[in-house]
């Protein structure tokens, strides 16, 4: 399903990703381990075309993602769930899970959003709060119902588990376990692969912005 080649990215002069090489396939859950700073979130930020592409290429499915605007992917059925979150603070937390819907105009999004709401209650029982009422686990939370909203076929998590109290860590954990019954793709990035251990299927690991299966 998504197919990752000979990926190089620079900031500068620097180069973050290193001939970056890995596939996923279809209702596969992997992770993505590294110490912060080995690259996980520009990986995933490459893959979302929120950072160009030096060199290699980006497939998913039959989508050249190099050729196709950054735009594009919400609508293909990817949703991503950023390390800091990116909700908007003025916006009560089902605005928050609804922008996708808004900015790609996808069907269903009433039945999508009934989904949600029963695999995460907690988000229906303050969706009227605005995210800046919330507190960080909470936050967490209305960051994955968003990219559940659109991501229907692939998921890209980064480090939902950092900054939270062990308790939510685990309530995060028991939804996204969930998730393999839905027959979804979903990439983890984490720092510490005892997080994610027991949810995937195999992991990668990015040092320095090269990655080798492990």
């Amino acid at each position: 399903m998504l197919k990752i080649t000979a990926l190089d990215v620079f900031f500068g002069s620097q180069k973050v990703l290193d001939g970056v090489s890995l596939s996923l396939d279809s209702g596969v859950m992997a992770g993505l381990i590294g110490r912060n700073g080995a690259g996980k979130t520009t990986l995933l930020r490459s893959v979302m075309g929120l950072v160009p592409a030096g060199a290699g290429e980006i497939h998913f499915d039959h989508h050249d993602f190099l050729q196709s605007p950054s735009h594009a992917r919400a609508a293909l059925g990817i949703g991503y769930m950023p390390e800091d979150r990116k909700l908007v603070p003025e916006f009560t937390a089902e605005e928050n899970v609804l922008l996708p819907a808004w900015s790609t105009g996808m069907d269903g999004t009433a039945e999508r959003l009934t989904w949600i709401y029963g695999l995460i209650p907690e988000v229906e029982a303050f969706r009227q709060r605005r995210a800046n009422q919330l507190s960080g686990g909470q936050q967490k939370m209305v960051a994955l119902a968003r990219a559940l909203l659109c991501g229907e076929r692939l998921l890209l998590l980064d480090e939902p588990f950092e900054g939270v109290a062990p308790a939510l860590a685990q309530r995060l954990a028991q939804i996204i376990s969930k998730l393999r019954n839905e027959g979804m793709t979903v990439l983890i990035a984490d720092s510490n692969e005892q997080h994610i251990r027991d949810l995937i299927d195999l992991s990668f690991v990015i040092e320095r912005g090269s990655v080798r299966a492990a």
